[in-house]
């Protein structure tokens, strides 16, 4: 649930954008009917922690302090520096608390090298300065689908797509109700990408737009809406992967067996591999010890002249950078490791290439969505 009614940005960069239509919530599988209102904020951290952040507005800026004086303006199309001073902020001529950036007219910030809609908020952190940009939720999902999504996939992909990510960033937003600065960021690795106008689209606003609203339930709660590039022909249930116990997260069959892009080699020397693990001194061997029930690799021996380790679940792949832990080992002559797998991600919940190739042979959205997340309701936003 979403505890505050914000007011709607109705700003457009391009003149496709189109008004926004509100649905009532639904089960997954029954017809949408009527439109109704909500709209949440967003707070994005685009930089963390920074010595410096570049900041700026397309048009003439209001300035403003921690209780909402204004300041003065930044001229448009200006750039300016933020940085940490001792108790705040200093920003050209200004120093304060925090600041904040508020674009007049249909305006956009400017945060590092990107384009965001919104509005900026800069505050002193542990190690520097962070940026924030508050953005509607369904004007970052503009954003988010390109990111994430070529925009040139079919629209069902897409729209899948843009409740998959809705849903994902309001868990993101109720777990960290309690940070003061953000809810969520900008990076892949551990959010979503988020480039800010330049990976906007028609083909995104038209996915966002149709779905405007829409988020994924399981007993009435958001649910943890994970995607993956791909899984090379079958997900994986989320024990054998985080060791965690959320019930939608299901293995179920995948569709993207025929995707470049999911199949991968990577060679290790063991210099390679002794340089990523630490205490094992030199690498004499690595063994999968254990396996999900698709064959991904949820335990991996590391054998050294110094010592063993043992690598357990998304730490295989987060370990070595691998692509997927659904993968066969060889040694090869010299001694190098040579790993010949399948997939690209943590490869739960939605398979992204999945999901186009169902497109593709005209599955719907929602049926793209019911068989990634299993027993999931679909839901309005219901702003209070």
């Amino acid at each position: 649930m979403i505890s505050m009614k914000f007011q709607l940005f109705l700003s457009s960069l391009f003149s496709q954008v189109k008004f926004r239509h509100w649905w009532m919530g639904i089960l997954l599988w029954i017809v949408l009917v009527a439109p109704a209102q909500a709209s949440v904020i967003l707070r994005v951290a685009i930089e963390r922690g920074v010595n410096q952040v570049k900041v700026g507005s397309s048009t003439t800026a209001l300035v403003k302090d921690s209780s909402g004086r204004t300041l003065g303006q930044l001229p448009g199309m200006s750039a300016y520096y933020a940085q940490a001073i001792p108790g705040g902020v200093a920003l050209d001529k200004w120093q304060s608390g925090l600041f904040w950036i508020e674009p007049t007219g249909k305006g956009f910030v400017y945060i590092g090298d990107r384009w965001y809609r919104g509005r900026t908020l800069v505050v002193p952190s542990d190690k520097g300065v962070t940026a924030v940009n508050w953005v509607d939720a369904e004007e970052y999902l503009y954003s988010v689908i390109g990111g994430e999504m070529d925009t040139s996939w079919p629209q069902e992909a897409l729209k899948a797509q843009a409740i998959a990510a809705r849903t994902y960033a309001l868990y993101e937003r109720e777990r960290q109700r309690n940070n003061p600065i953000y809810d969520l960021g900008d990076s892949p690795d551990r959010w979503q990408i988020y480039k800010g106008v330049v990976s906007e689209s028609p083909s995104t606003y038209a996915a966002v737009d149709a779905t405007a609203g829409q988020v994924l339930t399981y007993n009435n709660k958001i649910i943890l809406s994970v995607f993956h590039a791909c899984s090379g022909g079958h997900t994986e249930n989320v024990e054998d992967v985080w060791g965690s116990k959320e019930p939608y997260l299901r293995a179920v069959e995948d569709y993207d067996q025929d995707i470049k892009e999911c199949n991968w080699v990577k060679t290790f020397s063991p210099a390679e591999i002794s340089a990523r693990i630490s205490g094992v001194g030199n690498v004499k061997d690595m063994i999968a010890e254990k396996y999900s029930p698709f064959r991904s690799v949820k335990a991996l021996k590391i054998v050294g002249d110094r010592g063993t380790k043992v690598l357990q679940g998304e730490e295989v792949r987060t370990a070595l950078k691998l692509r997927s832990t659904r993968f066969n080992i060889t040694k090869a002559a010299d001694g190098s490791f040579v790993l010949q797998g399948l997939g690209f991600g943590h490869g739960l919940g939605m398979s992204q290439w999945g999901a186009y190739n169902l497109a593709r042979r005209g599955i719907n959205h929602l049926q793209i969505l019911g068989h990634y997340y299993q027993g999931v309701a679909l839901t309005p936003i219901k702003a209070k």
